[in-house]
């Protein structure tokens, strides 16, 4: 099957049987996104939905929780991965967007990169789900569907090179949509110890499938 062909049979299976696909983190607005995003890096949603209530009501803006510290926060996120280091981040972004944004979550890549705890990744989620730009994140359910379907040649061996190709293939306008459709099928299908093949719905489009049966 050649490239073109897997991306439109790929892309018109998840229209047709996933024509809703949105995060699974729980947020009002851009700023609770914001924390909830760099909270998940290495860590489910699941858990992070778990602790953000508290954190929410009780920093509900840019200046209540750069007034707090790292120590403080700590205890709000302790049962996520690398707590310490996203207290810090956490406090960090927050006051940084008090001095340098005017207390509002920037728009563009190059402004988000800036925010401590936030690489191009986290900037990517934001730019697609708070301001629905054509930004594809690759964390690593993205990177291994993308490779394993066959979206993504070997070649392609770092999350911005999956990046750059999934965005030269798919329509702008879907890459928003596209970047959830990818990241779910790999949380509940495409899973990475044992994907779920049998009952995969884009086996006649899938490399790994193809191949798997081959043998």
């Amino acid at each position: 099957m050649r490239k073109k062909e897997r991306y439109e049979k790929v892309i018109a299976w998840f229209q047709e049987n996933v024509p809703v696909a949105e995060t699974e983190l729980h947020y009002n607005n851009p700023f609770e996104l914001l924390i909830s995003v760099i909270l998940s890096a290495q860590c489910t949603d699941k858990r992070v939905n778990m602790i953000t209530p508290p954190l929410f009501h009780d920093f509900p803006t840019p200046e209540a929780l750069a007034a707090s510290t790292p120590e403080v926060i700590f205890e709000y996120i302790r049962s996520v991965s690398y707590p310490n280091n996203k207290a810090k981040h956490l406090v960090g972004m927050a006051k940084m967007l008090v001095k340098d944004f005017n207390s509002e979550v920037p728009g563009t890549l190059e402004e988000l990169v800036k925010l401590p705890g936030v690489g191009r990744k986290t900037a990517n989620v934001i730019q697609s789900v708070v301001f629905n730009k054509a930004a594809m994140a690759v964390d690593t359910h993205v990177f291994r569907v993308s490779h394993r379907i066959g979206l993504v040649g070997a070649n392609h061996t770092t999350p911005f090179s999956v990046e750059k190709e999934l965005m030269k293939n798919i329509p702008e306008k879907l890459v928003p949509i596209a970047h959830h459709w990818l990241i779910l099928h790999g949380r509940y299908v495409c899973q990475a110890r044992t994907p779920k093949c049998d009952t995969c719905g884009l086996q006649m489009m899938c490399k790994y499938f193809q191949e798997a049966k081959i043998k």
